[in-house]
């Protein structure tokens, strides 16, 4: 996979990286908190008969580190200026969760989508009074901006798993010994092996998904999502409007808590409402958690083949 670095007129940087070859070319736009890594396997298999592009979001990865920069409308017209830079052709752009946003963005205004597909973005829910009741806000949101006021934890990785909302699943009479059990082990993980992905024994392997590429994320990107500063006042109804690619919405799992808390990134109807303002689109449901490339990645993948 080559590697590669586009810099901006303003001078700040896109890291992306580069794969296979064919008569299509996809690009893929990771969630928040990980990075192009993330999608390493699908690319793996995409590049067998397609060009894939896969590019790091500000504040990811080798991307820049600014938070300055963490604004839908700021990082979609520059990974937009990127595209330019690195293909002519019509693209299928895909975006996981806040990646989606971020596709959704470029698609809307700009001609160079083909086909569009979104993988679980968070429209209406992550931002406005209702965000407060969503698992990303009272996760990795409220973790960000804790770890930022704060001196004791140098090691954002550490922090975040030690403080991650998944603690209030556990049974309450056992929790703070379990938290403090598999902590010291993710300690003494992190001090032997601090530049790769976090391995917990007995952590399920789909959670520890969610730490392929935090080494190099900026909690910063995560205090915007806490603040509502990195929607930038977007109106999501007038962008999603605008969208006239051919569309699909991959949907994972409804789950809302016993206490109200939207655990998904968007409820059933939040997807049809999505459906019914883009003019040529169709959801396609899946049996689980947010991370659909990764729990179903045969699934993910036959759908992104037959575009």
């Amino acid at each position: 996979m080559e590697t590669g670095e586009f810099t901006t007129p303003e001078g700040n940087k896109l890291r992306y990286y580069c794969t296979g070859a064919g008569n299509r070319t996809f690009v893929l736009l990771h969630a928040q908190g990980t990075s192009s890594e993330s999608y390493f396997e699908v690319a793996k298999q995409l590049g067998k008969t397609a060009k894939v592009i896969l590019i790091d979001c500000y504040g990811h990865g080798g991307s820049s580190h600014n938070a300055e920069l963490y604004q839908l409308d700021k990082i979609g017209d520059d990974i937009h200026s990127l595209l330019q830079h690195l293909t002519s052709r019509k693209i299928t752009l895909v975006g996981h969760s806040s990646g989606g946003l971020i596709a959704a963005y470029i698609a809307a205004p700009y001609p160079c989508c083909k086909k569009l597909i979104l993988e679980a973005p968070p429209f209406f829910a992550s931002f406005g009074e209702r965000r407060f009741k969503t698992y990303n806000y009272l996760d990795l949101s409220t973790v960000c901006h804790e770890f930022l006021h704060q001196t004791q934890e140098q090691d954002f990785v550490l922090y975040y798993f030690s403080h991650q909302y998944a603690w209030n699943s556990f049974p309450e009479k056992d929790r703070e010994r379990i938290r403090e059990k598999l902590t010291q082990n993710a300690r003494k993980y992190r001090a032997k092996h601090p530049d790769k992905p976090l391995k917990v024994l007995f952590w399920p392997k789909a959670a520890l998904e969610a730490f392929k590429g935090m080494n190099e994320y900026d909690p910063h990107f995560g205090e915007a999502f806490y603040t509502d500063s990195f929607h930038a006042q977007i109106n999501y109804e007038t962008l999603l409007q605008k969208i006239t690619c051919p569309t699909v919405f991959l949907k994972a799992e409804t789950n809302i808590g016993e206490d109200g808390i939207q655990m998904c990134a968007l409820t059933e109807e939040d997807a049809i409402r999505v459906s019914n303002l883009i003019p040529e689109c169709r959801i396609v449901h899946f049996p689980c958690g947010h991370g659909i490339h990764v729990e179903k990645k045969k699934e993910f993948l036959k759908i992104l083949q037959e575009q």
